[in-house]
């Protein structure tokens, strides 16, 4: 129905919707543990308007109900406001049942929009926002060229809110390797405390292509965690959030535990399901290596 410019990611909670390759690539595509849009064809470019027009309609023949839209790839929010706009009006003109449109977004990329015009595209269905904040510590972000501060981030969240849309957090498990363990944990849980997303998740930094890079960047200092010191890590981080009501996940295919539970109803059961694992892993239901991935 579309010629994606593949490889095409989205958020595992957007398997049944419809991605709408709006950009490609991330505007930014600096950080150092990302290899997302590495290859030349991932150079970031913003789809022509009648291209985005026609995978619309498209869809809106294809005889499918469709209830859920991604704006793809990494960086949508790089759009302008008229842009977003349109796209959300043809989406709604063309396809009637969606119910939720949802994408990626760099804080530095929302930023840039009044609350007014984020209160406008709310009202035309974008609803969910996905930020990968990885961390909250600032140290760790300078160090990954995140381009991101805590307080960036902050302000992201607090604006998404007054918005009236949803967040999901992203924060990436044993991102500051053995050095930055602790100061990871407590600084992202104050980022999180600080603005209560709607949605948490936390995966498990990995390397398809290599560390090298990501050591580049660390100066040579990063050592990886091994499975128990993650367990710490994030038994550390879980353990310091006193959130109300956030949906919190990581079940994603990086990590070796998976956790699901409501924040923070569920903090106990999460917290002893993780010291299970630290004090029984051998009788703790775990993913193989082979079985990880992104």
């Amino acid at each position: 129905m579309f010629n994606y410019i593949e490889p095409v990611f989205r958020p595992p909670s957007e398997a049944n919707s419809l991605i709408l390759q709006v950009t490609n690539g991330c505007s930014w595509n600096q950080c150092s543990f990302c290899e997302m849009y590495s290859e030349a064809q991932k150079r970031f470019s913003v789809t022509a308007s009648d291209i985005v027009e026609q995978h619309i309609i498209a869809a809106s023949q294809s005889g499918r109900r469709i209830d859920k839209v991604f704006l793809a790839d990494g960086d949508a929010m790089a759009l302008s406001f008229r842009r977003l706009e349109e796209i959300l009006l043809l989406i709604r003109q063309y396809l009637p049942t969606v119910r939720r449109v949802s994408s990626y977004c760099l804080p530095r990329n929302l930023l840039k929009k009044t609350p007014e015009q984020l209160s406008v595209l709310n009202s035309l269905g974008l609803q969910l926002m996905y930020v990968g904040c990885e961390s909250g510590d600032d140290e760790i972000l300078t160090l990954i060229h995140k381009g991101e501060t805590l307080q960036s981030s902050i302000d992201a969240l607090v604006k998404i809110k007054q918005a009236g849309m949803k967040a999901s957090v992203m924060i990436l498990n044993g991102m500051g390797g053995a050095h930055y363990s602790e100061q990871h944990a407590r600084h992202s849980a104050a980022l999180v405390n600080a603005t209560q997303p709607e949605f948490l998740s936390t995966l498990v930094l990995s390397f398809p292509c290599g560390p090298e890079r990501y050591q580049e960047s660390f100066k040579g200092r990063f050592i990886a965690l091994s499975q128990q010191l993650l367990f710490n890590e994030i038994r550390l981080f879980l353990s310091l959030l006193e959130l109300e009501k956030t949906v919190f996940r990581s079940d994603h295919a990086s990590n070796y535990l998976v956790l699901k539970g409501i924040l923070g109803r569920d903090k106990s059961k999460l917290l002893h399901t993780i010291d299970q694992a630290i004090a029984h892993p051998d009788r703790t239901p775990l993913r193989e290596e082979w079985q990880r991935g992104l």
